[in-house]
């Protein structure tokens, strides 16, 4: 109408020329009727982001038509007021096309936002069955504006990850939607009422993804589950889960020791009314059970309802116990460690296993559960007594670091273990590593080695071995299924006099470990050390309760007073050496990993060693048991007056807290005794770069506990070696002539498996300076420690190195089973005289595995048992022939 007006000649005949200033103020009382005022934003524009209202004719009016309308304004109107008038004009077209645009998109949104109510009104039972539907609802404009927010381009890749498994849910990374949303209500929601928030949030992307089409296969009867995970500002130690988070979001982080059966747990149905026949549905919140009180319907009274069981809807349910994890420096004597319950439901059961890490996101509750209590005629008195519980919204295991990322696996997520659950590793920690690295060069394994127990005086053989075992090997076909696991971790005993510090080695091994288990033997069972399988006393179902080596998955599990739990030796077999730990209980029957290094610390039978005897005998450990070992440290305690002045020193400096004195103590490496060299080489040159010189280093530090900690987890989380040639053909050479020596002495100790040894032990050592390829020097460090283990391990009573004895009897025990076999044979030729050649044939023929047959003879000639009747002659006088 405007326009028409102002290009009608009529206009100007009956009112005059158009006034600039009232064409102006036309336009301003336009802006203000449509708008509210000049400056109104259109409701599409965000914070921060002016809409403008521009009066160029480029902005609303194409150029095409400028030049039409200049020519026909110069017509109607006069030259002066041609370029008023033109501007005028172009300020009412843009307030009318402005208005047309303002009323399609509030036409647009009120369509839109019918078509939500609608659609929020048919999934409303879903969500909110106990509240009805209305429009002004606080909980329906929440989910209102969240559904604004997911139908907005931001929110198309986390509407994406939904999933389907036995029930629809939608995983959601909390620190990229603290980005992209703007609904602040629900995050003050989420810190108070977390419960309806999420219950918001899944209508809102239910509402939003049946809008977008059948694309993702919706439906108006399934509920979408929120799974909230990466929630930082919730986390909370089980020592802060206390009454004031009842009904708080919280997540905590620790190891699953307890897995129920998953069972169905009942959450609608409906019940008959006994006497009218009315059907009355019941929701069970927090599955709870409860029937209806009494009938309303018509008047009728009625308490007494039937089930109609058909009707019954069930959800998957599991309970998890999860236990704090204890870092290192945190030590509260006398408690148990602290436990919470977990409810997993739906998808997030079975999602795991006795032995994981996991982070478990989810709500606090309460039940009042008198039984557990006291029950009977006590149960009165303690209903008031409640138990905390947690509601599982989502559960973040270290195998799959994500909810999301448990169904798109890589090959970097799987190489990357637990430990990189365990320990995030910020800027400043990468920050020092690069530095110690930097800084260190060549000597970091001294510096780490140095650094390990430092309060414990020398045995740097024993250390570095300790060390290495820390660091660990490469597990190699983990994940091939047509492949055999061979294990990358590494076994150490230590065996000795008691005095010498095993047990500090085995604690300060647990304290930098980033995940280790200390135990002492003497107070562990059977099913302490692997698995147990408990019984629920409420369910009366069988569940697994985790042990220490199942616990200690992907760590290192710490075993003192290693020789006191012979019962428990024949349990570890199969946990050493598959890696798992199979149980077949109560008809239960599963494998749980146990991908763990055994550091064990024994005490030889009688209280001190005897070289006379084999490791075996002063342990009484199976050979089985003992092979598993990587690597065997004796310790012995020998009077030494150098080595014990500077013992004592060391001690001393402790005691009086004189860091002048502690450091120097350390600085000197203990001497092995007149340990020698072995046959087959010389064991000088890594000791030598072990040791720190007195002179040269007066300012050595060692590193501190948890940086040392973090060092290890990032080496195990990110650094994979790989063996080069030159170091396969040192190990190739080293294994080829201990094999050379061990068929020289008629015995077979050195088997396959020291190989394997010096595989894992070379991997550590190159993950020790972070290095992806094995070097030559690798091998040869490797190749000195091992010769040092073998040493103290066939080292006699007489400093000579024996192969045979590895293979678990000592010269006394061959000598009498020589003897027996004598006895036999004399019975069978009813003749107690031998000649030199019978006794070769029959020490042949029992295999007896000794170095030298004629020495064992004359032992037993000495000994009275054979006596010597002429040339080459012997006759037995123990005989019942004699």
């Amino acid at each position: 109408m405007w326009l028409t007006a102002l290009i009608s000649p009529k206009f100007e005949v009956c009112h005059g020329p158009i006034d600039p200033i009232l064409g102006m103020k036309a336009v301003a009382l336009a802006r203000t009727w449509f708008y509210g005022g000049p400056r109104r934003q259109h409701r599409s524009a965000g914070p921060g982001r002016e809409a403008k209202i521009s009066s160029s004719p480029s902005t609303f009016i194409p150029p095409i038509f400028e030049a039409p309308l200049q020519l026909a304004l110069s017509f109607l109107y006069p030259p002066a007021i041609v370029h008023t008038s033109f501007q005028v004009f172009v300020s009412l077209t843009a307030a009318i096309i402005e208005l047309l645009m303002y009323v399609a998109g509030e036409r647009r949104r009120a369509l839109e936002r019918n078509d939500n109510a609608d659609t929020a009104a048919n999934i409303w039972p879903c969500y909110f069955r106990e509240a009805e539907f209305a429009i002004d609802e606080r909980k329906y404009k929440l989910v209102a504006e969240l559904a604004d927010f997911f139908s907005s381009p931001q929110a198309e890749t986390i509407l994406s990850n939904v999933r389907y498994d036995s029930s629809v849910f939608l995983p959601i990374d909390f620190q990229q939607l603290r980005k992209v949303c703007l609904v602040e209500v629900f995050f003050a929601d989420l810190r108070e009422v977390p419960k309806e928030a999420l219950l918001c949030m899944g209508a809102a992307a239910h509402v939003a993804l049946l809008l977008k089409g059948n694309d993702y296969h919706i439906v108006d009867a399934e509920k979408i589950n929120i799974r909230l995970y990466n929630h930082p500002d919730s986390l909370i130690t089980l020592k802060s889960l206390k009454a004031a988070y009842i009904g708080k979001l919280v997540s905590i982080h620790g190891t699953v020791v307890k897995v129920s059966t998953v069972r169905p747990l009942i959450t609608l149905m409906d019940f008959t009314c006994a006497k009218c026949g009315t059907t009355i549905t019941r929701a069970f919140p927090d599955g709870k059970f409860s029937p209806p009180i009494g009938c309303t319907i018509h008047g009728c009274r009625s308490r007494t309802f039937s089930p109609v069981r058909s009707t019954a809807k069930a959800i998957d349910f599991q309970k998890v116990r999860i236990q704090e994890i204890l870092k290192s420096g945190i030590y509260e004597e006398g408690r148990v460690p602290r436990t919470v319950e977990c409810e997993l439901t739906e998808d997030l059961v079975d999602f795991c296993i006795p032995g994981d890490v996991v982070t478990v996101t989810g709500i606090i509750k309460v039940i009042n559960n008198y039984m557990d209590i006291g029950g009977g005629k006590f149960k009165t008195k303690n209903q008031g007594l409640y138990y905390l519980y947690l509601e599982a919204v989502s559960v973040r295991n270290s195998k799959s670091h994500a909810v999301s990322e448990e169904y798109q696996p890589t090959n970097s997520e799987t190489r990357s273990n637990t430990l990189c659950d365990l320990h995030t590793f910020s800027p400043r920690d990468l920050e020092f590593i690069v530095k110690f690295l930097d800084e260190h060069g060549p000597d970091t394994f001294r510096q780490i080695v140095q650094s390990f127990c430092p309060s414990i005086y020398g045995h740097e053989f024993v250390k570095a071995g300790i060390t290495l075992a820390l660091f660990g090997g490469v597990q190699k076909y983990s994940m091939d299924e047509n492949k055999v696991p061979v294990r990358g971790d590494i076994h150490v005993i230590v065996v000795g006099d008691p005095g010498l510090g095993k047990s500090q080695l085995l604690q300060a091994a647990a304290a930098v470990s980033p995940r280790g288990i200390y135990v002492c033997g003497n107070a562990t069972t059977n099913a302490g050390l692997t698995v147990a399988v408990v019984k629920d006393h409420m369910t009366s179902d069988y569940a697994f309760e985790a042990g220490a080596m199942v616990l200690a998955d992907r760590g290192s599990c710490c075993i003192d007073e290693f020789d006191k739990m012979s019962a428990e030796h024949q349990a570890l077999l199969e946990a050493m050496e598959q890696q798992c730990v199979s149980v077949a209980k109560a008809g239960l029957v599963a494998s749980l990993s146990a991908r763990t290094s055994v550091l064990a610390a024994a005490n030889p039978v009688g209280g001190h060693y005897n070289r006379a005897k084999t490791v075996n005998e002063n342990l009484k450990m199976s050979a089985a048991l003992l092979s598993r070992f990587d690597l065997v440290f004796i310790l012995l305690d020998k009077p030494d007056e150098v080595l014990d002045k500077r013992v004592s020193d060391h001690i001393m400096a402790l005691h009086t807290g004189s860091g002048e004195h502690l450091f120097p103590a350390k600085k000197l490496s203990r001497v092995l005794g007149s340990c020698g060299d072995i046959a087959f080489g010389a064991t000088g040159s890594l000791i030598s770069r072990l040791r720190l010189d007195l002179q040269k280093e007066k300012d050595f530090v060692p590193l501190p506990g948890p940086l040392l900690r973090k060092y290890i987890a990032y080496a195990r989380t990110y650094i994979f070696p790989r063996m080069s040639r030159p170091a396969a053909d040192i190990l190739q050479k080293f294994y080829l002539r201990l094999r050379d020596h061990n068929t020289s002495a008629d015995g077979t100790p050195i088997t396959a498996r020291q190989l394997e040894s010096l595989v894992r032990l070379a991997e550590a050592r190159a993950r020790l300076d972070l290095r992806e390829e094995i070097t030559a020097q690798d091998a040869m460090d490797v190749v000195e420690i091992m010769k040092e283990s073998l040493y103290d391990k066939l080292l006699d009573e007489h400093g000579f190195v024996d192969f045979a004895r590895s293979g678990g009897m000592s010269r006394q025990k061959e000598a009498k089973r020589f003897l027996s076999a004598l006895h036999k044979q004399s019975e069978i030729k009813q003749d107690d005289r031998f000649s030199i050649s019978e006794i070769y044939s029959l020490a042949d023929s029992i295999g007896l595995r000794v170095p030298d047959i004629d020495t064992i003879v004359d032992n037993l000639n000495s000994a009275g048992y054979l006596l010597k009747i002429g040339p080459k002659m012997y006759q037995v006088l123990s005989s019942s022939f004699s």
